[in-house]
């Protein structure tokens, strides 16, 4: 049986944050995705949900630094789960996109669904 650790995302950037680690550019960001549905009386409803990235330049990772704040952007990857335990001895959970292909999309590109 083949196991399966992938996710594909397709959003707005937030936060980014490009550095050089060994010569290669990395870059951390954010990305908001929606999902929009209307509940069981009609209503519109949309969930907001937030998304770590971290992508390391490479063959299908390229023009890192064309990623903005409020730009769109393609993502391919698999999910990385961190846990550990800040000093006031709380638990936490980390949950990152680890990116193996990304396209930074042109703003006429990515269009928003409507309701």
């Amino acid at each position: 049986m083949e196991q399966i650790n992938r996710i594909e995302l397709l959003g707005i950037v937030g936060n980014v944050r490009l550095q050089v680690i060994n010569s290669k550019q990395m870059a951390k960001f954010t990305v908001v995705t929606n999902h929009a549905y209307k509940n069981k009386e009609g209503a519109p409803v949309i969930e907001t949900q937030w998304h770590n990235v971290t992508a390391f330049e490479g063959k299908n990772v390229k023009d890192l630094e064309l990623i903005e704040k409020g730009g769109a952007v393609h993502v391919w990857g698999r999910l990385q789960v961190q846990h550990y335990t800040r000093e006031d001895g709380t638990e936490r959970t980390y949950v990152d996109v680890m990116c193996n292909k990304l396209e930074v999309l042109a703003p006429d590109t990515y269009v928003q669904y409507e309701m």
